[in-house]
C-alpha cells in the first residue's frame, strides 16, 4: 500500500473563459472541480491504475464534503481526518485565447492542536501497513513548521521509505530529519541552499540530510543526485536530466518513487515522464552515474504507468 499525506488538501476549481481581461466581467464557458493537493494527485493516479493507495491529511466544511465525494469516484482509500475549518479552494482561470492560467490559492483551514494529535494517531496506524509514504504540499495554518520533520522521523522509525515534496521552512526542517527522497523545484532548492547552480544546490541538500534529491528545473528538465552506491535498479545515479515534454498528469506537481528505499525519477513539473538513462529503466536505478539527457515525450497514460511502477515496486 502507498500512503500519501496531503496536510493542506484543496478543492480545485477551474474556470474557462474566452479571454481574461482585468477589471472586466466575464462569462464562464466551463467549470470543473476535482480533489486537489499533491498527495491526492499521486493517489488518484495510482488508484486509477488499480493499485492500492491511501490518502490522509485534513478535510472540513462544505468544500471538504465536495472533495470527498469527488475523491470517492477515483477509488483511493479515504483516511482523511476531519477538522472544524473548511478545506481551501484553489481557483484556476484559464484564458482560452492565450492558454494562460491565473491561479488563486486559499491558505487552508486553521488546524487546532487537538486535530493535529488526531491526525498523528491516524498516521501512525496507516504507517503500519504502508510500503512507502509521500509527504506532499504546503502546511495549513496552525501546524508547527516542523510538522513534516516529525512525520519523516515517524516513517523512518517504522522503516517505511519516505518522500518529501514541500517548500520553504517546512522543507528546511523536514530535510534535516533525513527523508529518503526530496523533490524541490529550482526555486525551492535555491531558497533552501542559497545556490542558484542546481547541481551544487542538490549536493548541498544531500549534505543537509536528504538521501536522494530530485529537482525539477522547468524547461531544463530534471536533476537527480544520490549517493555513489546502487539504487533500486542496480546503477548509481549522480545526476540525470530529462528535457521538457508536453502536457501534465495529476495536477503536474507530484513526484514519487520507492523501491526497497529511495529510487524515484518523475518530473511532471517539467512536463515529462520518468527519468530514463541510456540503460533504460523507469526510475533512477537505470541511470548511469553521470549526466544524461533524453527527450522523452510520453502521453498521460504512459507517464501514469511509469509513475505507478516507480512508486509501487517494493
Amino acid at each position: 500500500m502507498i500512503l500519501t499525506v496531503t496536510l493542506n488538501t484543496a478543492l480545485d476549481i477551474t474556470y474557462r473563459v474566452p479571454a481574461l481581461v482585468p477589471h472586466a466581467s466575464h462569462r464562464v464557458d466551463e467549470v470543473t472541480e476535482r480533489p486537489g493537493g499533491k498527495g491526492l494527485n499521486v493517489a488518484r493516479v495510482l488508484a486509477a491504475l488499480g493499485h492500492e493507495a491511501v490518502v490522509t491529511g485534513f478535510v472540513g466544511g462544505p468544500s471538504g464534503e465536495v472533495l470527498r465525494a469527488l475523491l470517492a469516484k477515483d477509488a483511493p482509500v479515504d483516511e482523511l481526518v476531519p477538522v472544524a475549518g473548511a478545506t481551501r479552494r484553489t481557483i484556476a482561470v484559464v484564458d482560452a485565447a492565450t492558454g494562460d492560467t491565473t491561479q488563486l490559492n486559499e491558505p487552508g483551514p486553521l488546524v487546532s492542536p487537538a486535530e493535529w494529535e488526531a491526525f498523528l494517531v491516524t498516521y501512525e496506524r496507516l504507517l503500519a501497513g504502508a510500503d512507502a509514504v509521500a509527504l506532499c504540499g504546503s502546511l495549513p495554518p496552525g501546524l508547527p513548521v516542523g510538522a513534516y520533520a516529525q512525520l519523516v522521523r515517524q516513517a523512518r522509525g517504522a522503516k517505511v521509505p519516505v518522500l518529501l515534496d514541500t517548500s520553504g521552512e517546512a522543507l528546511r526542517r523536514g530535510i534535516a530529519a533525513r527523508p529518503d527522497l526530496v523533490k524541490p523545484n529550482a526555486d525551492e532548492l535555491a531558497q533552501l541552499t542559497g545556490s542558484r547552480e542546481p547541481l551544487r544546490a542538490a549536493r548541498d541538500a544531500r549534505r543537509r540530510g536528504a538521501h536522494t534529491v530530485v529537482a525539477s528545473l522547468g524547461a531544463e528538465g530534471l536533476l537527480a543526485v544520490s549517493p555513489r552506491r546502487p539504487l533500486a535498479g542496480g546503477a548509481a545515479c549522480r545526476g540525470a536530466r530529462q528535457s521538457d515534454g508536453r502536457g501534465r498528469f495529476g495536477g503536474g506537481r507530484s513526484a514519487v518513487g520507492a523501491r526497497r528505499g529511495p529510487g524515484l525519477a518523475w518530473a511532471p513539473d517539467a512536463g515529462g515522464g520518468p527519468v530514463r538513462g541510456d540503460r533504460g529503466g523507469a526510475h533512477g536505478g537505470g541511470v548511469r552515474p553521470r549526466d544524461v539527457r533524453e527527450n522523452a515525450r510520453l502521453g498521460a497514460r504512459e507517464r501514469a504507468r511509469a509513475l505507478s511502477r516507480a512508486f509501487q515496486q517494493s
